[in-house]
């Protein structure tokens, strides 16, 4: 998975990882937010989830703590981290920005 993650994060786009846990329930709360500001951002950029449970080597090379944690990645570089919970419009113009 580290090389396939790391191909992932070198997109010329911004790639949102959503680092999250099945049996967290912000999580599940986060992951429909991010459902629309897919729907906001479309082709601009990615949104990928990765399950702290089943990667967590990647979790703890970027410094995830708790769940759910967000991260924006261009070009192989991490431009954003933030733990909790955030809403649909801070998400999307944080991407549009970066993008």
């Amino acid at each position: 998975m580290s090389a396939k993650f790391q191909e992932l994060i070198n997109d010329s786009r911004p790639v949102l990882i959503d680092f999250f846990a099945t049996w967290c329930g912000p999580c599940k709360v986060q992951s429909s937010v991010l459902t629309s500001v897919k729907e906001n951002v479309g082709e601009l950029a990615r949104i990928v989830k990765i399950d702290v449970d089943q990667y967590p080597a990647i979790a703890a090379q970027y410094g995830v703590r708790g769940v759910p944690t967000l991260a924006v990645f261009k070009e192989g570089n991490l431009l954003w981290k933030a733990s909790g919970v955030h809403d649909v419009n801070t998400l999307t113009n944080l991407l549009k920005d970066f993008a």
